[in-house]
């Protein structure tokens, strides 16, 4: 889950985090589009000093006085004066720029740390001033600082941006990790856990969908389960009516012909009983809430099993027991336990040529419990569907050894409420391998 929760996390925040930067980027590409490059703008006022004496200095004196002011300045500034022509200083700029210095602007060249400027447009203030052009180098501009203060603009759009974005995909957030939590529990088997949210929530609509989903599913499941319940509890009346008169009938005749199909029909009686059994057996595991666990010893209940096996006529399979010595106990019901591994062991034994081994072992605190057959096995495409109830591999098969579809979907609905898995995987012996993994539990030990 936290996994789960880690991706969408980060396919939200990334997505999001790109989004600011390049909606920051936008505003300012914008900004300086509009109001001018910012570094220019500050790098401008650092050299505001040297400009100042240029246009409000040079520019005043009188047309024959200009180059006398002009060294003056030279004499006193830290910066270093010097005329160009104009064909050189335009090489000196990119390419627009040097639309600028045409028409007589200040224009900075920021690598450079100078400024350039035409003399005059008209050649008034000396004979081929048109053509020259005055530059100022060694300004006092620190294109660092320029950075960092524009650095600290971009951050505060970025943050104008992020702050409101933030809180409302916390909001979004904290929603779906609420809504999470409930699909787990939806998925435990928890039809009635909720996601409490004020109406105001981003995800309330949904969650109360969500809701409305679990409500209506929790009411279809207690009508199927007591239906079938019930179902279950009115057919045993009839079912034993009809054994009773099928011993009475027994009683009162001497013909071997009758008497043979009186067992045959008993055979038919006892097959219904036994269903009726199987889906009151599967009402009850649908209707647990809770299992009554206790400490149990692994291996003499798994020996129990192998034992508790009803004979079948005719058979000749073996049943093999392997354990590991370190099998130790853990915590479980044992009824529901043990009625996994039988349903197993009789579909092993029912398909099985001549052999069904069972096998257990604990791994880091993992039980993995597996039976295995040396029988046809299991197509990978139907390794699934077996599980679901009264399916079939081979639905030609009669009562005696197709059984009725619902053992192996016991089996894992009792293995699911410890916690636990239930599969199927290739045996080495050539037919199917049932697999059951418990998770370790708390207070679960080893002997």
């Amino acid at each position: 889950m936290n996994r789960l929760f880690l991706r969408v996390f980060l396919r939200f925040f990334l997505p999001v985090l790109l989004s600011v930067a390049v909606a920051s980027a936008i505003v300012y590409v914008a900004i300086a589009h509009v109001f001018g490059d910012p570094v220019e703008d500050l790098a401008r006022r650092q050299a505001a000093g040297q400009i100042f004496l240029l246009e409000q200095y040079v520019d005043k004196a009188p047309a024959d006085e200009w180059l006398d002011r002009l060294n003056k300045v030279r004499e006193v500034s830290g910066s270093h004066y010097d005329l160009l022509p104009l064909a050189r200083a335009r090489t000196l700029l990119p390419a627009t720029s040097q639309a600028a210095l045409t028409r007589g602007d200040v224009v900075l060249d920021l690598p450079g740390k100078a400024f350039l400027r035409r003399v005059d447009l008209d050649g008034a203030r000396y004979v081929g001033s048109e053509t020259e052009v005055v530059r100022a180098r060694d300004l006092p501009i620190d294109l660092g600082v320029a950075l960092e203060m524009e650095a600290l603009r971009f951050l505060i759009v970025a943050l104008v941006l992020l702050v409101p974005i933030g809180l409302w995909s916390r909001r979004h957030w904290q929603g779906l990790q609420a809504l999470g939590r409930v699909a787990d529990e939806f998925g435990a088997g928890n039809l009635a856990a909720r996601a409490r949210m004020a109406p105001s929530a981003s995800m309330y609509p949904l969650a109360e969908r969500m809701h409305g989903m679990a409500g209506r599913i929790d009411s279809l499941l207690a009508a199927q389960t007591s239906l079938l319940h019930s179902v279950s509890h009115e057919l045993r009346t009839p079912i034993a009516r009809l054994a009773f008169g099928l011993a009475l009938l027994e009683d009162a005749s001497d013909d071997p012909a009758l008497h043979r199909r009186i067992a045959a029909m008993g055979g038919d009686v006892e097959e219904l009983n036994a269903l009726v059994g199987e889906l009151l057996a599967m009402t009850r595991l649908d209707s647990d809430q809770a299992l009554q666990r206790e400490h149990v010893d692994l291996a003499p209940l798994l020996h129990g099993c192998v034992a508790s096996l009803a004979p079948m006529p005719g058979s000749t399979v073996v049943m093999d027991v392997t354990l590991d010595a370190g099998l130790g106990s853990i915590d479980a019901d044992p009824r529901l336990l043990s009625r996994a591994v039988c349903n197993l062991l009789g579909n092993a034994r029912r398909y099985a040529d001549t052999r069904v081994v069972l096998g257990a072992a604990r791994v880091d605190g993992v039980v993995t419990i597996a039976v295995e057959d040396d029988g046809p096995g299991i197509p990978g495409d139907e390794r699934e569907q077996v599980f679901a109830p009264f399916y079939r591999l081979d639905r030609s098969r009669d009562r005696a050894t197709g059984g009725f579809g619902l053992g192996l979907a016991i089996a894992r609905k009792a293995v699911q409420l410890h916690g636990g898995s239930l599969h199927v995987e290739d045996g080495q012996m050539g037919g199917a391998r049932m697999v059951i993994t418990l998770p370790a539990q708390a207070g679960t030990h080893s002997r």
